[in-house]
């Protein structure tokens, strides 16, 4: 009786200290998310090869509206926007707002996902609890969720069927062997047959077990976070939680291994392990999980949504919280791009700059380093989260809803073994194609066909760009060309241009955006600054020269 009284004495010891274990991790974990509430992310490791699996798999993406392309995410730095974006507090989280940031939706869904974003903002109490909630679901295993989403499922194998008759062998071999102990013999003959079959199969459940594993957590967490109202009236409809609980019981048996974590409840899992390789449990079982996925795939999904949304939200609020300008855009349908004070966020002390083109595109134009590509990238940037998030790094941003193309980063291909000019053309062509369209679409280009010889390069830009600047389409163009200056001023292009001083031997740059277009060079006197020998100096002045007269 004593030694009863003790086991009870050291299990209620150990669950009070697990639970004051629990209650500390959290106290702790509620302190950290509250320090880092409006400030971005420290020394985490972004791994976009996972991150982006989502936004790559996903079969949806056919039906939005536009899709943020490689090449677009390569010119726009959109994977280091997001590292300063990124606040969630899990990973089924982060992927979701990957896939957010890359897929431009509806107006309305924007503005639902707005609308739970302040929710959260003007609630800290509420944010820190579902972020809380949300960190349960923030391991790397907490990645293979998605894979119950995206794969393929596995094919039945042709001898499902001798399985189930081996499985019920086993049990017709048991009851015989109460009568006739010869029969054991044949059981475990069945026993060894079984095994081959049992750990053949053993790649497909491993393949799985994280993902599983990480489905029977993701539902606490959907029945943890939808049982507040507040979060609930945000969400029309809830019923796929009751549609994955269905396929729980399944779901807790094939994740049952992940969750062993010592010497004891390996013992058990042994003894587990024999009971599921004699009958095939595991092996039965595991297709009927694969066949309940497959019919509740939709559900998983919406599952999968309804927490990255959750997810999503608080790192939108989080931004809004931060030290940044940030303005909520206004989406018009007339053909302009107006902004006051818009600026780069990932640019520390970025100059902010205003913006207002009605019925025209932008050709800019400045001196080397002053500014050019950075502003129309900006521009890029800022019309990407005003469509996917809400947001604006910016005191005002009015624009249609645009779909974006871009043509900034070209280099030649060596495998594809095409020059430099080739990829170029390949990439305008897509902008060419796109501009057919009738949904409004903003193209931001850089230094157009600079892989090819001057004359051909302005009479073919001027050609592309007043074809691209059709319909409501709206153009942001950089040049070194002068020359196109005067030919697309009269294709309704609004001419701009950045420029600078030189004070005490250097160049000092104000990056503030002037309207007209650049009268002033520097290419030379860079040279110049940067001690090139005065030979060189004094021949690119002469034949500058002679080129202006």
């Amino acid at each position: 009786m004593n030694w009863i009284l003790g086991v009870l004495f050291v299990l209620i010891i150990i669950f009070i200290y697990s639970n004051y274990a629990r209650k500390k991790r959290f106290s702790k974990l509620e302190k950290w998310f509250a320090e880092g509430w409006g400030k971005p992310k420290k020394n985490d490791y972004f791994n976009f090869y996972v991150i982006g699996k989502y936004f790559k798999n996903n079969e949806h993406k056919n039906k939005a509206f536009h899709i943020i392309t490689q090449k677009v995410k390569t010119d726009l730095d959109i994977d280091d926007l997001f590292k300063f974006i990124d606040r969630t507090s899990s990973k089924i989280g982060q992927q979701y707002l990957y896939f957010k940031l890359r897929t431009i939706g509806s107006i309305e869904s924007l503005l639902k996902f707005d609308s739970l974003s302040n929710l959260f903002l003007n609630n800290e109490t509420l944010r820190l609890k579902s972020q809380l909630i949300l960190s349960k679901i923030n391991s790397e295993n907490s990645y293979d969720l998605e894979k119950l989403i995206t794969d393929k499922p596995i094919e039945k194998p042709t001898y499902l069927k001798f399985i189930y008759a081996s499985s019920l062998t086993s049990v017709l071999l048991i009851i015989l062997t109460f009568f006739n102990p010869l029969f054991s013999l044949l059981l475990l003959l069945v026993f060894f047959i079984n095994t081959v079959f049992h750990y053949k199969n053993k790649e497909n459940v491993t393949y799985y077990t994280n993902a599983v594993y990480q489905l029977s957590k993701a539902l606490k967490i959907s029945k943890e976070l939808s049982s507040n109202n507040k979060i609930k009236q945000h969400f029309s409809d809830l019923t796929f939680i009751k549609k994955v609980s269905k396929i729980q019981t399944k779901t807790e048996f094939i994740a049952f291994e992940k969750q062993l974590s010592n010497e004891y409840a390996l013992f058990f899992w042994f003894i587990i392990e024999l009971i599921k390789i004699q009958f095939m449990v595991e092996y039965i079982l595991f297709f009927s999980f694969i066949d309940s996925i497959t019919k509740e795939k939709e559900s998983i999904e919406k599952m999968f949504c309804f927490i990255g949304e959750i997810d999503s939200a608080i790192s939108v609020a989080s931004l809004k919280a931060g030290e940044n300008e940030i303005c909520s855009p206004s989406f018009t349908k007339e053909k302009q791009l107006i902004s006051n004070e818009i600026y780069h966020p990932l640019i520390d002390n970025c100059i902010a700059n205003n913006i207002n083109l009605t019925n025209t595109s932008m050709l800019l134009t400045g001196s080397n380093m002053s500014g050019k590509t950075t502003f129309i990238r900006t521009i890029a940037v800022n019309s990407i989260l005003a469509q996917t998030l809400n947001i604006c790094f910016a005191k005002q941003y009015a624009a249609p809803f645009f779909k974006v193309y871009s043509s900034i980063r070209i280099t030649d291909n060596l495998l594809k073994n095409t020059s430099y000019y080739l990829e170029e053309v390949l990439t305008v062509k897509e902008l060419v194609d796109a501009a057919k369209n009738e949904e409004n679409c903003l193209f931001v280009l850089d230094e157009i066909f600079k892989g090819t010889n001057t004359i051909e390069r302005i009479s073919g830009g001027k050609a592309i760009l007043s074809y691209l600047n059709k319909k409501n389409h709206i153009a942001l163009v950089s040049t070194h060309d002068i020359e196109l200056t005067d030919l697309l001023v009269k294709e309704n292009y609004e001419l701009f241009h950045f420029s600078e001083l030189i004070e005490n031997e250097e160049l000092c740059f104000d990056h503030k955006l002037k309207s007209g277009k650049l009268k002033t060079r520097n290419a030379i006197k860079i040279l110049e600054l940067y001690k090139y020998p005065s030979e060189i100096i004094i021949d690119a002045r002469k034949t500058e020269e002679n080129n202006l007269n």
